[in-house]
């Protein structure tokens, strides 16, 4: 695994400060973006389900399946939604959906898969296709696995072509001032 250039770590950078928190006020007072997982609860290590299946820097035996996910109470003029799995441990992509609709509140688990109906995908950083990759950490440290939805004031349009598959970077630049809202969780996993 290669660090990030500096133009991706300004990018996400620029992406948190980009995002405000404004959010629909209820009758109660004001709502916050939530996100949430049937597969595993915030800040607690991962199941096997979701760890990634073969080599990569070490061997892995879990269910490469992407985890179940549902937020809620997005921030009005919610277009569409994007989901980022980002190693902040390994500064290492691992899964982007993006254009999912405005009317989804949830990703059942395994929605990753390469043929996912539910929006378009980027390649991962094992650049092998657009699609979710599991945690594979080396032995050594716990790393943090963040997986945010952002709430997108549009439909993203990203160039696609059998030559060019958009990744991490190119999905930043095209959210860049159409982020709402975001909501995060974090798994935790080590070797």
């Amino acid at each position: 695994m290669s660090l990030p250039t500096l133009p991706l770590l300004v990018l996400i950078a620029n992406i948190a400060n980009l995002i405000t928190s404004v959010s629909p006020t209820t009758a109660g007072g004001l709502s916050t973006f939530t996100l949430s997982s049937a597969t595993f609860a915030d800040n607690t290590r991962v199941p096997q389900s979701i760890v990634f299946n073969g080599v990569a820097g070490n061997k892995c035996t879990g269910g490469n399946e992407s985890p179940q996910l549902s937020w809620a109470n997005p921030p009005r003029g919610t277009k569409s939604f994007a989901v980022l799995m980002f190693d902040v441990s390994a500064s290492f992509t691992h899964w982007g959906m993006y254009n999912i609709a405005p009317t989804t509140f949830s990703l059942n688990a395994d929605a990753g898969i390469a043929s996912s109906k539910y929006g378009a995908q980027i390649i991962n950083d094992f650049h092998v296709a657009a699609r979710y990759d599991g945690p594979c950490p080396r032995p050594g440290i716990v790393h943090h696995y963040v997986i945010t939805a952002y709430a997108l004031d549009e439909r993203l349009t990203l160039p696609s072509q059998p030559s060019f598959q958009p990744k991490a970077e190119t999905l930043f630049n095209a959210m860049l001032g159409h982020v709402l809202g975001s909501a995060s969780i974090t798994g935790l996993y080590s070797t």
